[in-house]
């Protein structure tokens, strides 16, 4: 019985039991081996829901606001300017009057209307918006006729007072036409005095309404000038959009196509 008792004593404590704790210790490495629970962190973000595919493409396009636009501003100024200068130095009977204003309000609504329909077609926008640069290169001809016929000058690119007009930047017909008579008193000012000074005989000063047909033609045409470079700048951008971007089929297909993948 000795034997067995001092073998059961040995396996259980004493001496012996030093050994026995680093074997329990190098048992529970496998748990401190299997604590890189990194499998489990890395399938963790395969197990989260995916975010729905969004899209902040609207079906319609941005439209309206044309009231913005310098060259409908510019356009309806001319606009307004034409009516009055028809109504004072064209035969109300004749088809030139209804012509000229036919074409200065074209303008005007073309851009309007080009505007309003951008929501669902670039192309009529497009074409609207040319449509409204052309009636104002017919209503340049038509000032241009005015004052050849009547063999008024017709101011050259450099002429001082063409720059003098669009530096000022006028908004109504009111502005324009109180720059154009005091431009005509200022012309009549200067060639009455060179009169004086060519001769010894007193030369009464020429009476301003003389030139108001001249500057009063020229100053429309230099307006409708520019407003319709603003119209090509403005049909030049509308056309790159319209390549970059395509139509309202193509944002219509491309609208579907994530309203499909949301419904996934």
């Amino acid at each position: 019985s000795g034997p067995s008792g001092s073998s059961g004593s040995s396996g259980l404590s004493g001496n012996e039991g030093t050994p026995v704790s680093p074997t329990t210790s190098t048992v529970s490495t496998p748990s401190t081996v299997s604590t890189p629970s990194t499998p489990s962190t890395v399938s963790t973000p395969s197990t989260r829901p995916r975010p729905k595919p969004t899209t902040s493409e609207p079906l319609l396009r941005a439209h309206g606001g044309y009231r913005q636009l310098k060259s409908f501003q510019l356009a309806q100024l001319v606009y307004d300017l034409t009516v009055r200068f028809c109504d004072r130095y064209i035969d109300r009977r004749s088809r030139t009057h209804d012509q000229m204003v036919q074409a200065a309000r074209s303008g005007v609504q073309n851009i309007a209307e080009g505007s309003e329909a951008a929501a669902t077609s670039s192309k009529i926008e497009l074409k609207l918006t040319q449509v409204a640069r052309a009636s104002l290169e017919e209503l340049k001809l038509d000032y241009e006729d005015f004052l050849r016929q009547r063999k008024l000058p017709c101011w050259e690119r450099h002429h001082p007072l063409r720059q003098e007009l669009v530096d000022s930047r006028f908004t109504t017909a009111d502005e324009v036409a109180a720059w154009v008579v005091r431009k005509a008193r200022q012309h009549c000012a200067t060639t009455g005095l060179r009169l004086s000074a060519g001769s010894s005989a007193q030369h009464s000063h020429p009476a301003p309404a003389k030139y108001y047909p001249e500057f009063s033609a020229n100053a429309i045409l230099i307006l409708t000038t520019v407003a319709g470079f603003l119209l090509d700048r403005q049909v030049q951008k509308l056309a790159a959009n319209f390549e970059n971007e395509g139509g309202f089929t193509e944002r219509l297909y491309r609208v579907r196509s994530a309203r499909r993948k949301l419904s996934r």
